[in-house]
């Protein structure tokens, strides 16, 4: 249960960081396929490089001698690497792709609202 917890909590990271990138390139007039190509160009560098740094962490909790550090480490080793490859490199991207414009809909009392409130990404 540790393990997905804190495996969530670092994918949503993540995905956070990449979606706003994302939806930043859309709202200076991208197309959602470009929008898309372009956060990860974006990102892609920097989320593989804290990726290789969290992964170079959990691998030395991995080697440890307690039973406990050992499954830590290598399950959160399992989960980085399938984020910051399988996920971000092929999921989001295609889904969004699929998705097309249905990304950007938002319910019309909630855009009203956001709009009042004047909140911004």
């Amino acid at each position: 249960m540790l393990v997905f917890c804190i495996a969530f909590g670092l994918s949503m990271d993540y995905e956070v960081f990449l979606l706003s990138r994302i939806t930043e390139a859309h709202r200076n007039g991208a197309s959602t396929t470009d929008a898309v190509a372009q956060g990860l160009q974006r990102t892609g560098g920097l989320i593989t490089a804290a990726a290789a740094i969290l992964v170079t962490v959990f691998v030395a909790l991995a080697a440890s001698n307690l039973t406990a550090l050992k499954v830590i480490g290598v399950g959160l080793t399992l989960a980085v690497v399938l984020d910051a490859t399988i996920i971000r490199g092929l999921l989001v991207p295609a889904i969004m792709r699929l998705a097309g414009e249905a990304n950007w809909w938002a319910p019309a009392p909630l855009r009203r609202l956001h709009n009042r409130l004047g909140l911004t990404d």
